[in-house]
Order: C-alpha cells, then sequence, then structure tokens
C-alpha cells in the first residue's frame, strides 16, 4: 500500500462528499424538502450507546447537528482514503469507481440506519430512493474523477 493513494484517496473522498452535499442541498432547494434529521439522530443514538453528554439539550442540539456533518465528511473522506489505499497505482474506469464508491458509502450509511433503528429502507418510497442514490452517486463520480486526476502521470493508464 503506497501512502499517496490513501492520501489521493482522502482527497478524493472529502471532494465527494462536497458534491454529496451539494446535490443534497439543491435538492432540498428545488422540491422545498426539509433537511434529513438523520445525521443528528444518528448521532443522539451513538451518544447514547456510548454514554457520551453532549450537554443541556439546546446545546445538544447544536452540537448534534454540527457532529452529524462532520460525521458524513469523516465517512465520505474515510472511503475514498480505503478506495485509495486499495486502488494502489490502478485507475478504474471512472463509471465503474463512480458507481462503486457511491454504492459502497450508501451501505455503509443506509447499514448504520438500520443498525442504529433510525430508518427502514424497506419502508422508503421511490422518492425517498431517489432522494438516497443519486447524492450517492454524485459522491461517487466525484471522488472517482478526483482520484484519477490526482494520479501521477506514471500510473496512467496502467
Amino acid at each position: 500500500m503506497r501512502a499517496s493513494g490513501l492520501l489521493d484517496g482522502a482527497i478524493a473522498g472529502a471532494v465527494g462528499s462536497a458534491a454529496l452535499n451539494t446535490v443534497g442541498y439543491l435538492d432540498m432547494a428545488v422540491r422545498a424538502r426539509p433537511a434529513s434529521s438523520t445525521p443528528e439522530e444518528t448521532i443522539r443514538r451513538l451518544a447514547d450507546r456510548t454514554h457520551v453528554d453532549l450537554g443541556p439539550e439546546d446545546r445538544a442540539a447544536n452540537r448534534r447537528s454540527g457532529l452529524g456533518a462532520v460525521l458524513g465528511y469523516g465517512l465520505g473522506t474515510g472511503a475514498g482514503a480505503v478506495f485509495g489505499a486499495l486502488a494502489g497505482t490502478r485507475r478504474l474506469p471512472l463509471l465503474l469507481a463512480g458507481v462503486l464508491l457511491g454504492g459502497a458509502v450508501m451501505a455503509t450509511t443506509d447499514g448504520s440506519l438500520v443498525a442504529l433503528r433510525i430508518s427502514d429502507p424497506r419502508t422508503w418510497r421511490r422518492s425517498d430512493w431517489l432522494a438516497d442514490i443519486v447524492p450517492h452517486l454524485a459522491y461517487g463520480m466525484a471522488a472517482a474523477a478526483t482520484f484519477n486526476r490526482l494520479r501521477p502521470p506514471s500510473t496512467r493508464g496502467r
């Protein structure tokens, strides 16, 4: 494993996270839908399970909001780093890498929602699935394109 793959992957994952958030915020603006409560609820459940006191409720709500966003960026950056470490010097085709990355992050986030009993994807409507798939695909494509762009010229095409 080369450290440069890990670092390039982390950078790509951060770019992908920004793309995911941008697409999500655009969806909120276009459909006039509210922000998802799942990041904050994830933090609430994790804090409860680990016995972490986030303070009085007015402050705890703000901490959950901030930590929920940080958790999302951490997951996206970490997933990119793992991808970079596994990819090494290889460059996967953009569409394949994008779908793999987006699918992996979506499976991780949706899996955590199920594990923490926050949501059950089996009950989701078509619009719920689209609101989940599209931003994760944007994550994957942006992360994969960034990773491929960061690869040194000597590793391209190998």
